[in-house]
């Protein structure tokens, strides 16, 4: 008997838990910044590509616009 009142208190905490966590919208803000960079990128390195091959590279810079970024802005 007392497994079973172990696992009602346990999952009693876990709700309780689960009530007082907050919703941290800025991470899905951000993730909508960087989905819109990143569509905002490929189309610019899609254009200036002229082959199959070179789309492919367009699209994986694309996906690194940030790095590509932080790079010119440390070497200016």
């Amino acid at each position: 008997m007392p497994r079973r009142h172990m696992k009602r208190d346990l999952f009693k905490r876990g709700k309780e838990e689960m009530k007082h966590e907050k919703c941290h919208c800025h991470h899905h803000r951000a993730c909508g910044v960087y989905f819109l960079g990143f569509i905002g990128a490929a189309v610019y390195y899609l254009q200036q590509s002229t082959g199959f091959w070179n789309g492919v590279l367009a699209l994986l810079k694309a996906m690194v616009w940030p790095a590509f970024l932080v790079y010119k802005l440390l070497g200016f």
